[in-house]
């Protein structure tokens, strides 16, 4: 099976030893992406809608990097700082995705890099 890196200057450059997302076969898996502004490389101001707002904007340039869609995501993982941020981060993910939605898991944690109230990773399968 081949591998290749996906990448794009439309989202935001690694921060760490990883890839934007790799594509295995069919399967795109995409690294966290959490709420930096693609030509800044800083952390958006706002809240956590504005910052889950621009995270789903960084996964769909991946994926379009990747050729597909945010409609080709079957499973996304989010991290939020406060779990009281849950019913915030449903209603924007409703904006950047229609039924039938991926499967999903919402995970609160102690912190996220560069102090991120909110950071999503996803795998895609590219002509499911």
């Amino acid at each position: 099976m081949s591998r290749s890196i996906i990448s794009t200057d439309k989202a935001p450059a690694a921060i760490g030893p990883y890839s934007q997302a790799v594509k295995a076969g069919s399967t795109v898996y995409f690294s966290g992406q959490i709420p930096l502004d693609p030509a800044t490389g800083n952390l958006v101001e706002g809240d956590v809608a504005a910052q889950t707002h621009q995270v789903f904007r960084n996964l769909q340039a991946v994926a379009a990097a990747a050729g597909g869609t945010l409609s080709d995501f079957v499973r996304i993982g989010i991290y939020v700082t406060d779990l009281a941020n849950f019913a915030t981060v449903n209603a924007v993910m409703t904006e950047y995705f229609q039924a039938p939605f991926p499967a999903r898991s919402t995970i609160e944690v102690s912190a996220l890099p560069k102090a991120a109230q909110v950071e999503v990773d996803a795998v895609m399968v590219l002509g499911a």
